[in-house]
């Protein structure tokens, strides 16, 4: 790169800002970018998700399993805060130390307790690193009732496609929808309950694999996304997701079932009857976003080898912009969160434009930056070249560019100080410059 690109402040080998001369904006549309790579061997690791058919027996044993997790959890938290108001020192302890105490926790696996410590000790690394709030005592009412264990010589493994080993538990039921391979060597599960009241078990294996970095990127093979409220994003080629907003479609049944529950008597059988109803229609509503942005990043992920997106905090736009309701439907993070790992399997890049890059107010054609531009606004003449802007497509088109800056500077960065190689967010190994076409 020379000195056009100017404005340029890099802190962690991030791009914060750029800003590029609009004189200059021709030179940097990219015909293409060779980016020569070597095959990466790396280990991963990837989770099998299936249903389970658990025996009444087995139901009482995963409900003692959850309970016991759950106590030991809560009663090793109390104890730290307790020791640290007396003592002012941080209190270690183990599972094993309260089963002569709880003999009951004998009666449960005791990796699932181990990994309910692990949990609580890595809550505390969290909220110490500033990354979250204090650890938080669990409820037995709310949220998805669940325990980890590990496979150790054999205990978990599936027979005969129909039935999985777990430990203290022996063969329950499950459906597998799609093998595991042979080479893939399962290090733990996790089981869990929906407040629906269905059974999973989550399989997480590991494996080797190889990498091959693609050793091209055209610029017509380079899209970029501009993140949508309503149609959940726009592409640089015009183009809209079109998201159907699952959660909008059920929003009067669901209205309609939570009147009906807050009728009856908390803690009744009809209360808790009523509660699963409500539960199953949040989880049919969560199935189909899932199913639909599985689906359309597959898509992105195969026509496509770079991705340009925009690094925004929907959290912290769903408690300003009084949009909770919208961020929450659309499902944008797990979106970009499906983008990531599909295209980090491919070799591929997905490129995160930073939040503050005014890509909205910037025109595509000229580069003049228009103030004063608010949300309200869809539409606007750039007062310029008087060209007619779609605001969402005239922000996917300079997200993409963005991306294509970002690409080609990093490499010109890298290499000025002689770093052959290249890490991009999505962790994929890059070698060489590019070649600026």
């Amino acid at each position: 790169m020379n000195c056009s690109l100017i404005c340029v402040r890099m802190e962690s080998d991030r791009i914060i800002r750029q800003h590029v001369l609009p004189s200059c904006l021709d030179k940097y549309r990219l015909c293409s970018s060779i980016l020569k790579a070597k095959v990466i061997k790396i280990i991963k690791h990837k989770a099998y998700r299936f249903r389970l058919y658990p025996d009444k027996a087995q139901e009482a044993i995963f409900a003692k399993t959850f309970g016991c997790v759950r106590f030991i959890y809560n009663k090793m938290l109390e104890d730290k805060i307790d020791y640290y108001q007396a003592h002012k020192m941080m209190l270690n302890t183990t599972p094993a130390q309260y089963k002569s105490e709880f003999e009951w926790l004998n009666e449960v696996d005791s990796l699932a307790l181990a990994n309910a410590q692990l949990n609580l000790q890595r809550a505390f690394k969290n909220f110490f690193q500033h990354q979250t709030e204090f650890p938080k005592f669990k409820s037995k009412h709310r949220g998805d009732k669940s325990y980890t264990t590990n496979n150790q010589n054999g205990s978990i493994r599936i027979e005969d496609g129909k039935y999985i080993k777990l430990p203290k538990m022996g063969l329950v039921r499950i459906k597998v929808h799609r093998q595991i391979p042979q080479s893939y060597n399962i290090k733990s599960c996790t089981i869990s309950q929906s407040p629906s009241g269905k059974y999973y078990v989550s399989i997480l294996t590991e494996y080797e694999t190889d990498i091959q970095p693609v050793k091209v990127i055209e610029e017509d093979k380079v899209i970029g996304l501009d993140m949508d409220m309503k149609n959940l994003f726009t592409d640089s080629q015009g183009k809209r997701a079109g998201y159907p907003r699952y959660y909008r479609k059920m929003q009067d049944k669901l209205s309609k079932e939570q009147r009906k529950l807050s009728k009856r008597v908390n803690g009744s059988n009809n209360y808790y009857k009523q509660k699963r109803v409500v539960a199953k229609l949040h989880e049919k509503v969560a199935n189909q976003r899932r199913d639909f942005l599985h689906k359309l990043s597959d898509r992105i992920v195969n026509d496509y080898d770079a991705v340009c997106i925009e690094d925004l905090n929907m959290k912290a736009m769903g408690q300003c912009l009084n949009l909770g309701k919208s961020v929450a439907d659309n499902g944008w993070g797990m979106f970009t969160s499906f983008l990531n790992y599909k295209l980090e399997d491919k070799g591929k890049v997905l490129v995160r434009v930073d939040k503050w890059y005014p890509s909205s107010k910037t025109c595509s054609v000229c580069g003049y930056e228009k103030e004063g531009l608010t949300l309200d606004i869809r539409e606007w003449e750039c007062p310029n070249c008087h060209t007619i802007h779609d605001r969402d497509i005239n922000a996917a088109i300079n997200i993409k560019r963005q991306g294509l800056r970002m690409i080609s500077y990093e490499f010109e960065n890298r290499g000025a100080h002689g770093d052959s190689s290249l890490i991009l967010s999505t962790g994929v190994l890059l070698s060489e410059k590019p070649s600026l076409l």
